[in-house]
């Protein structure tokens, strides 16, 4: 491959990696800001490329197919509309003296290198190559959670680090072994790693193999996931890093982590002789889902309190794959989608109050829709969303899902249905407290964006009234090749 790459594929690749290392050197604030904007559009332009051009052919180290599309899509989507969210926010942060020039060009060039892992991690044929993606990214996060250089973000950074090794140390452990269940079948090197050789001839591997692969990669990638009670480092990655990252780590960085689980999940399913990981992830989804609808109440930060939201849906999301089938798998691949636009749009209203009001501090947070009624509306319209109020797509998704497992597992639903109206309490209750009251603090962001947080609802809002019929098609052959 010479000069600069066309292909749609190796430019979703390509282009983060390019940008990173240009915003590594360049100078002052505004033309990075605005780089990073431009180049996180021109990758998700890239990526909407591949649905007008069709799937291309899979090659041995990057493959673009039903699943991962869906992925790609949604991740460069947010990368832009967080790119354009931080432009303002981190702005901001240079104008208080929170962030030095010096530490802005790093947070930008950081901010690519981890769109770069994640694509990356996305778009991987191959399963080493997929575990250094995410590797890539998470350390990417890791540096820009600690960021401030305080001693709450250094602390949470470090925990974030320790955690999340603990979590790709068991991932990698889980990849050597679907490596070695692979090896006496496809022979020995590359050949045994790429996802399509092993997703094409998993009928033949060691079953016994697979079940303790699969176990380690549940619970290594599920760290990243967030699942209960692995859970530890997201809270205070949440409260202690910049917002946009918090936007970023709920919205994407999840979702990539899922992507793993969901990608061995298939090679299980295709061995007759390997366990169900449904039952496994039903447990880890349910127990995520009610530890974080509990924790809810004893929140006193609200980038916490959202934080423990992501775990919540996190814990929905796999709980909806872990019963599979095509009515559940839609009903996951949707919430996936609707939890990472209307989390993100929450985070980003949430940077913009705590820059106005001086604190994260939720009893300091009241009355936004006196002082500042379009960001207090628009956080109130985030929070109903995310609490699975109609017509927002949140609530179609948690509806399908309902359905779907009363039809099956009535008991399973009725425990689902508990967590789900705990979390609606908790998040109904700090919402009156955000909205009403006497008004304090009276500040307002430079330059505050409030376009990306409306862009991420409106879309919620049209899925909950309707669904194009291409996009339900599409849902379908994605639910149907999760089994």
């Amino acid at each position: 491959m010479t000069g600069l790459p066309a292909d749609p594929i190796e430019m979703i690749v390509a282009l983060p990696a390019l940008a990173a290392a240009v915003l590594a050197v360049m100078p002052g604030y505004r033309w990075p800001a605005r780089l990073n904007v431009l180049a996180s559009l021109a990758t998700f332009v890239a990526a909407l490329s591949l649905l007008l051009t069709g799937l291309p052919a899979p090659g041995p180290y990057l493959l673009v197919d039903e699943l991962n599309i869906v992925f790609i899509v949604l991740n460069t989507f947010v990368g832009f509309t967080a790119a354009t969210f931080s432009a303002s926010y981190i702005g901001h942060e240079l104008a208080t003296g929170r962030l030095t020039p010096a530490y802005l060009r790093f947070y930008h060039a950081m901010y690519q290198m981890m769109m770069f892992g994640m694509n990356l991690a996305l778009l991987s044929n191959n399963i080493g190559l997929m575990w250094v993606a995410v590797e890539l990214a998470t350390l990417s996060t890791v540096l820009m959670v600690g960021i401030y250089r305080s001693h709450e973000a250094l602390e949470a950074a470090w925990k974030y680090f320790i955690l999340g090794s603990v979590g790709i140390a068991l991932a990698l452990f889980g990849t050597i072994l679907v490596y070695l269940a692979a090896q006496p079948v496809l022979g020995e090197g590359e050949a045994a790693m790429i996802w399509t050789n092993l997703l094409a001839k998993a009928g033949s591997f060691d079953a016994s193999l697979l079940n303790l692969a699969f176990v380690f990669l549940l619970l290594g990638y599920g760290t990243k996931v967030g699942l209960a009670p692995l859970h530890a480092w997201l809270p205070d990655a949440h409260a202690e890093g910049p917002t946009p990252i918090s936007a970023v780590l709920s919205g994407l960085l999840l979702n990539v982590a899922l992507y793993a689980v969901l990608r061995f999940k298939m090679l299980m399913s295709a061995n007759a002789g390997a366990i169900d990981p449904g039952p496994l992830m039903i447990v880890m989804g349910l127990v995520s889902l009610i530890f974080a609808a509990l924790m809810l109440y004893r929140r006193r930060d609200i980038k916490r309190l959202f934080a423990y939201s992501s775990i919540e849906h996190m814990g929905i999301i796999v709980f909806a794959f872990g019963i599979g089938g095509p009515l559940a798998n839609f009903a996951g691949l949707l919430h996936m989608v609707m939890h990472s636009l209307t989390k993100s749009a929450i985070f980003f209203a949430v940077g913009h109050v705590a820059q106005i009001k001086g604190t994260q501090d939720i009893a300091a947070i009241r009355g936004l829709t006196q002082s500042h009624p379009v960001l207090g509306w628009g956080l109130a319209a985030g929070v109903l969303a995310i609490a699975g109020m109609p017509p927002f797509g949140v609530f179609m998704s948690e509806f399908l899902l309902i359905s779907s497992t009363f039809a099956r597992h009535p008991v399973l639903a009725l425990l689902l249905v508990a967590g789900l109206l705990l979390a609606f309490g908790a998040l109904s209750l700090r919402l009156t407290g955000f909205l009403f009251g006497e008004p304090v603090g009276s500040g307002e962001p430079a330059e505050a964006s409030y376009l990306p947080i409306f862009a991420h609802l409106g879309l919620v809002l049209m899925a909950g009234v309707y669904l194009p019929g291409p996009m339900v098609a599409w849902f379908q052959a994605v639910a149907r090749l999760l089994g």
